[in-house]
């Protein structure tokens, strides 16, 4: 039984954090451009270029972490209930 509680406060903790990182930090780095805004690409040469746009952040170089897409939406959904 103190294993199980164990694991269970440990996850609580790991939530906590988690909460904690959206809320200082709500934005993540993209993962298709590593937070770069476009991609890289290789000319004929082997010489690195700036390539297009990244699609996935539009440029930006960060996302919404899915936490604080969560709270967003949660929030959002609170706010047009309660008018």
């Amino acid at each position: 039984m103190s294993l199980l509680l164990a694991a269970m406060s440990v996850l609580a903790l790991a939530v906590c954090c988690y909460a904690a990182l959206c809320a200082v930090s709500p934005f993540g780095t993209c993962q298709r451009c590593r937070g770069f805004g476009f991609r890289i690409k290789r000319g004929r040469r082997g010489r690195i270029t700036r390539g297009r746009h990244c699609r996935r952040c539009r440029g930006l170089g960060g996302r919404v972490r899915v936490g604080r897409h969560l709270y967003n939406a949660a929030s959002r959904l609170h706010r047009e209930a309660t008018r």
